[in-house]
């Protein structure tokens, strides 16, 4: 008899905590349509690793065992970037190059964000784990801490992915605080050209080469990213460039998800850490805003054609959210002004200085600890 009542025996205040937690997660995916693919999965995921007793997660779980497979090894996210190489069209970016610009200056927040990290007591793995929130880049997040600080891989996730899909509300106040209106109103002249196919496909082998040089343990993830993105480009795969946009993208997503999910138990998860965690997200994000703004501010005092400082906001790697975003703003603006191509163009790169980011750290921190 009390192993059929084991669960009601076993449930406890904590185990209540996360159902509201995931209960808020599944209402943020369905009702609002925040991140839906994977905020779903990982609030079903935390129902499940919070029943007591529950068979879904422990030696034998198939969560457990999807985790060791898909996130211990890193393959799910390295699987992500395949599919999201896939779906990204760098044409925007190639046509101006320069815009690679902002989606450097747009990760200003992963390094502020560490340091805050080290100032509040984390050691330096931790520390570079919650400051590559700042990536708003939810796969790249996953690698590093499943790398640095595998105890925080919960929290460090949930708050990639929240915020990520928070971006519509995160960045305008940030954006309109630190511009005037006639620096919002500027306009950007946008010529387009065709980019020759050579340079499309070139252009990941190249990326892949020169960042994999300057960083050869990001090789997996800029990699993977640049393999999509050559499948897309080179003409020839258009069955397998299909597949991972769809096939692949959504079922690792899935299992990525609920995985994810499956490690939000109320006993690591209800801690003070969390909510510290949480709250150094919302200032990675805000800080990557500012520095894309700031940054575009900055180049204005030497360019004779002006830059929309809004469209440095766009650096950050929330593709394609931040760009729509910062496209509305400037129509809000003025009904006639269409920046959607620069803002789609830095956003673009804000992808790329992600990963590119996630690779350095990769190298540098373990360099400092020996």
């Amino acid at each position: 008899m009390e192993e059929l009542f084991k669960g009601v025996l076993g449930f406890e205040a904590g185990h209540f905590i996360m159902f509201i937690v995931a209960a808020i997660l599944i209402y943020l995916a369905i009702a609002k349509e925040y991140e839906p693919m994977l905020l779903l999965p990982i609030g079903f995921g935390a129902i499940m690793a919070n029943i007591p007793f529950s068979s879904a997660i422990g030696h034998d779980g198939f969560l457990t065992v999807l985790y060791g497979f898909g996130i211990k090894t890193e393959l799910f996210p390295i699987l992500i970037f395949i599919a999201v190489g896939a779906m990204i069209d760098f044409s925007p970016l190639l046509q101006n190059p320069s815009l690679l610009f902002f989606g450097a200056a747009a990760q200003f927040g992963i390094f502020t964000t560490m340091m805050v990290a080290l100032f509040m007591g984390y050691d330096l793995k931790e520390a570079a784990s919650i400051g590559i929130i700042g990536a708003a880049d939810g796969p790249t997040s996953i690698y590093v801490a499943a790398k640095f600080a595998e105890n925080l891989l919960a929290p460090i996730t949930v708050a990639a992915y929240s915020y990520m899909s928070l971006v519509p509300i995160i960045q305008p106040p940030v954006i309109r605080l630190l511009t005037s209106r006639k620096e919002r109103l500027i306009r950007m002249h946008y010529k387009e050209t065709k980019v020759p196919t050579q340079v499309k496909i070139l252009f990941p082998i190249v990326i892949t080469i020169t960042a994999g040089i300057i960083a050869p343990i990001g090789v997996a993830l800029i990699g993977a990213l640049m393999f999509g993105n050559l499948v897309r480009e080179c003409g020839v795969l258009a069955r397998l460039s299909s597949t991972a946009q769809n096939e692949l993208a959504n079922l690792v997503t899935i299992l990525l998800g609920i995985t994810i999910g499956s490690t939000m138990e109320a006993s690591r998860f209800i801690r003070l850490d969390t909510m510290m965690i949480m709250g150094l997200g919302l200032v990675a994000f805000i800080f990557d805003t500012a520095g894309g703004v700031l940054f575009a501010k900055f180049i204005n005092l030497f360019l004779k054609n002006k830059v929309n400082p809004m469209v440095g906001a766009a650096g950050i790697s929330a593709f394609p959210m931040s760009a729509r975003v910062i496209h509305k703003m400037a129509l809000k603006e003025d009904p006639t002004n269409f920046i959607l191509m620069q803002a789609v163009g830095a956003n673009v790169a804000g992808q790329l200085g992600s990963i590119v980011a996630g690779g350095l750290l990769l190298a540098i921190v373990p360099a400092l600890l020996k």
